[in-house]
């Protein structure tokens, strides 16, 4: 906060923005921003501003202790049987994607992964010309 109060004395003492804002590493573009948010907030608006602490679709922990259980309780059930499972036993709880669900049991390690087959060319075997241009 120093530094942007800083930044806009100078620019209220008669500075020009470029310098000053090459000379405090930062773009022009948050030089305005700098100054615009001063002028509309005051002293207040030089202060950090909040950052959200959350993602809008993680999947809440709730659910999420729901799966892994039900995972460990049948290991032979997929996550389109565990979704099922979720929406029957609790049927006011939006049930989470197929895709969100192994997701889920992936990142606790109840995923078996296949392993790829690959398949090899098969060669011929090379004949042996007797002339020129003989196959």
């Amino acid at each position: 906060m120093d530094e942007r109060l800083k930044f806009v004395a100078r620019v209220l003492d008669g500075e020009k923005i470029a310098p000053l804002c090459s000379e405090f590493g930062i773009s022009r573009k948050t030089g305005h921003k700098i100054i615009s948010r001063y002028n509309t907030c005051g002293l207040e608006g030089l202060t950090d501003r909040s950052r959200p602490y959350r993602h809008a679709n993680q999947l809440p922990c709730q659910i999420e202790k729901l799966i892994v259980p039900a995972k460990q309780e049948k290991p032979n059930w997929g996550a389109p049987k565990i979704r099922e499972r979720l929406a029957r036993l609790y049927p006011d709880v939006q049930t989470p994607a197929i895709s969100t669900v192994h997701a889920v049991l992936d990142r606790n390690g109840l995923v078996q992964h296949r392993k790829r087959r690959r398949n090899r060319a098969v060669a011929t075997p090379l004949s042996q010309p007797r002339q020129p241009n003989d196959l």
